[in-house]
């Protein structure tokens, strides 16, 4: 009797060694995502830093005065 008690522990210990295992990888994976992600968000953020300098900067004279514009024709 004592001998199957001490394999079933040293089983449940083999299965929780295998589970700590799997979660382990899980976690560095998941790590390397979250990176990975960091990292593009903080290119998009600067890509975005760039285009709405870019937005600010544009010249609009090149627009007309919406009171000098013309009517469409269907008026």
């Amino acid at each position: 009797m004592q001998d199957n008690t001490t394999q079933q522990l040293l089983q449940r210990i083999d299965d929780l060694e295998c589970k700590l295992a799997f979660q382990e990888q899980t976690i560095d994976e998941l790590n390397e995502a979250l990176s990975q992600q960091q990292l593009l968000i903080t290119k998009m953020q600067d890509q975005m830093k760039y285009v709405v300098g870019k937005v600010k900067n544009m010249d609009t004279s090149n627009l007309a005065d919406p009171a000098q514009e013309t009517p469409p024709p269907h008026y």
